[in-house]
């Protein structure tokens, strides 16, 4: 290869991988992928990875008795999606030389945990996390999905609260020393991109042979790491969509999530309303209601409020706890250790208690287009986003609800 075009490929190399890309491009990306996944098999969900990787945790030590019914997470489509996703951000912060090991003070490193364990409860509770609930709960046009995002405004303000009080008066709880390793430096860090490169092509190469006669095992795993890479890359992140208007008042992370919503609803609207891949009434209305949950209205705005507190703390929801372990973030690495390790207990052992106690009107199926129509749903949730991004711009110019 001559010069010219070694330069030109390094030129191309840095254009992607160099700078982050805009939030709204991964968004975009992501929605397109998650609509994929409505095509393929099933809509894209987060909890449920975790809720796997728990269970084969308790499984192989036999704790709790969570045995029955277990699938290996090779063998399982969300805790095989969530793996890909964990490593394409691994892959994706290689590609930019950005992973390093960063080890955070010991009370920083606590709150990942509690985030994570609380994360696990609000999931379990309320059916549903930042990306099965919401992103892809909205595109559903599920009606739990707005109640379990006031949940998530709710607890996200009242964890942005506690912080700035822990700041003033407990300042000493996250003081401490950092400590970074492998992180790549003007002089060093090459190996990075050749690592992932190397990663990359092993990890398609390798789901490619294991699901050479399962379609869908692995088209989840493709798009489990394009996912991952799209995540780091973009730097996508709900948390951040919920929490940065209360905050700084910069309308980046929440604008990505609205391009994020749009192209869903839009996907899963034709998606559903042609009733692609059925051929029966049943089997159409079984499409419809995919990813409509018993959750409206009290189990949603209980569970989404409890979230949002966990995320909050830990500083990343289901999906971007996983794109920040892979960056080598260890309170992340902690967060995901505490929704992994709770999540099969509060569904084995709160869930159904909880579920019980709750009155039928608080935990309904609301499907909107039962009410209003395809095009009156869509309508609705169109308007929700339109009256969220004229807040979060009118507040990025006015401060009004910055800083708590």
């Amino acid at each position: 290869m001559g010069e010219k075009e070694s330069g030109a490929w390094r030129q191309l190399w840095a254009t992607f991988f160099s700078k982050t890309w805009p939030v709204w491009v991964g968004g975009i990306l992501l929605a397109f992928l998650n609509v994929t996944l409505f095509l393929v098999k099933s809509p894209w969900g987060g909890s449920g990875t975790y809720i796997n990787w728990g269970e084969n945790f308790y499984k192989a030590t036999g704790l709790f008795g969570i045995s029955g019914g277990v699938k290996p997470v090779f063998s399982h489509l969300y805790g095989l999606l969530g793996l890909l996703t964990l490593l394409g951000a691994f892959a994706g912060a290689l590609f930019g030389r950005e992973f390093a090991i960063r080890i955070p003070p010991a009370g920083e490193m606590f709150k990942g945990f509690l985030g994570g364990v609380l994360m696990a409860l609000g999931a379990t509770l309320g059916i549903g996390c930042t990306i099965g609930g919401f992103l892809s709960g909205w595109a559903a046009l599920s009606g739990g999905g707005i109640v379990l995002a006031v949940g998530f405004m709710i607890g996200t303000y009242i964890a942005l609260r506690y912080l700035i009080w822990e700041m003033e008066h407990l300042p000493k709880m996250s003081m401490g020393k950092t400590y970074t390793f492998l992180a790549a430096k003007s002089t060093s860090g090459n190996w990075q991109p050749v690592f992932g490169v190397l990663l990359t092509v092993a990890l398609i190469a390798g789901s490619a042979v294991y699901y050479k006669n399962d379609n869908v095992f692995s088209m989840f795993a493709l798009i489990g790491l394009l996912m991952g890479i799209i995540l780091q890359r973009s730097r996508f992140c709900i948390v951040r969509a919920f929490r940065e208007p209360f905050m700084t008042g910069e309308s980046e992370a929440p604008v990505g999530v609205m391009a994020a919503l749009v192209v869903g609803i839009i996907g899963f609207t034709v998606i559903k309303y042609m009733g692609v891949g059925t051929s029966t009434p049943g089997a159409a209305r079984a499409l419809a209601m995919t990813w409509v949950y018993p959750h409206f209205w009290l189990r949603a705005l209980i569970g989404g409020t409890i979230f949002g507190l966990g995320m909050t703390v830990a500083g990343g929801c289901a999906v971007g706890t996983l794109w920040r372990a892979g960056e080598g973030h260890v309170k992340l690495w902690l967060a995901a250790i505490g929704f992994l390790l709770f999540a099969p207990i509060a569904k084995k052992f709160i869930v159904p208690g909880f579920s019980h106690m709750l009155p039928e009107w608080a935990k309904q199926k609301l499907f909107l287009p039962d009410k209003f129509g395809y095009g009156g749903a869509v309508l609705i949730f169109l308007v929700l986003i339109a009256l969220w991004y004229a807040f979060v711009k009118w507040n990025e110019k006015t401060g009004k609800f910055s800083a708590v």
